[in-house]
């Protein structure tokens, strides 16, 4: 489990981030999101004793990741899959790492395997694609067999059987009871993959909660309705604050009021309903939505 309590970091006169308290909980995936600027880097950088909180705590099982005497037993992490010696194999790289840790040979092989780099892994690093390294820097996370695990962007460069695998990968790793952080700039993915959600602005805290509950507070909510009767629903709707738009034959979209209040203003009025379901914004609407005075950088705006 990570757990950050007023986590602050300053450099100079900027602060990255601000008084964060979140946790990360075993047996699930947590996605990381935040506009670009927003501070996940930094966060994750202080979870791994990188960098040095101005104020606050970050631990993992309990200790700050630094007490940790074999760190990758405890912590496997993913951060930058460019950030190794090209000249050496991937064998070379991770048996060096297992050495340090006090971690078996076999379970070099092991991973290898398990990332599909096995007959790679006496080529040099040099010569991989940016997916290989991702790859392999997975492979590296793995290596430890840890109870936490930490991803930053850990999608880019793979294929589409790839970006499966990853995915398949996390949901496994969770369901072992492991905690599972990852930081990503794919909405889409991150619906697919994480469960809970720690969202960040500037800095600063935005959310802390699952999926569901994050995308239901976004104004992109809305509620499908479908009735032979559409005109006289949408003048009544209308009447009564919310935001009608037809969305097919006999079938509106409906924003600002629940669909418990809409099924009552229809059944008063007489107006039949075959159909009544809410819709939760997607991860991405949400995101826009709810990070829109948190973004750091704005394509078009000079500052």
């Amino acid at each position: 489990m990570i757990e950050a309590k007023e986590l602050t970091k300053r450099y100079g006169s900027t602060t990255a981030v601000t008084a964060l308290t979140f946790t990360v909980r075993p047996g699930h995936v947590t996605g990381f999101l935040g506009p670009n600027g927003a501070g996940k880097s930094t966060t994750l950088r202080m979870i791994l004793g990188l960098d040095r909180p101005t104020s606050g705590t970050v631990t993992v099982g309990g200790r700050r990741f630094r007490d940790h005497p074999r760190g990758l037993r405890q912590v496997g992490a993913l951060l930058d899959a460019a950030a190794v010696h090209g000249g050496r194999s991937a064998y070379a790289h991770l048996w060096a790492l297992a050495r340090s840790n006090r971690i078996p040979r076999r379970r070099v092989d092991e991973v290898l395997q398990e990332v599909g780099l096995a007959d790679a892994a006496r080529r040099r690093i040099g010569g991989y694609s940016l997916g290989m390294k991702q790859r392999l820097g997975i492979a590296t996370a793995l290596l430890g067999d840890p109870p936490v695990l930490l991803f930053d962007e850990p999608l880019n460069g793979l294929d589409p059987e790839g970006v499966l695998w990853v995915r398949g990968l996390f949901h496994r790793l969770a369901s072992e009871g492991r905690a599972v952080f990852v930081s990503s700039h794919l909405m889409s993915e991150m619906e697919n993959t994480a469960d809970q959600l720690i969202v960040i602005g500037r800095g600063e805290l935005i959310a802390a909660e699952s999926l569901t509950e994050f995308a239901a507070r976004s104004a992109g909510a809305s509620v499908m309705v479908r009735t032979h009767e559409p005109d006289a629903l949408t003048v009544l709707l209308t009447a009564h604050g919310a935001m009608v738009r037809r969305d097919g034959e006999g079938t509106l979209k409906v924003a600002g009021l629940s669909a418990a209040r809409i099924g009552e203003l229809a059944f008063q009025s007489r107006i039949l309903l075959g159909e009544l379901a809410t819709r939760n914004a997607s991860l991405e609407e949400a995101f826009m939505d709810l990070t829109a005075d948190h973004v750091e950088y704005r394509a078009g705006e000079s500052r």
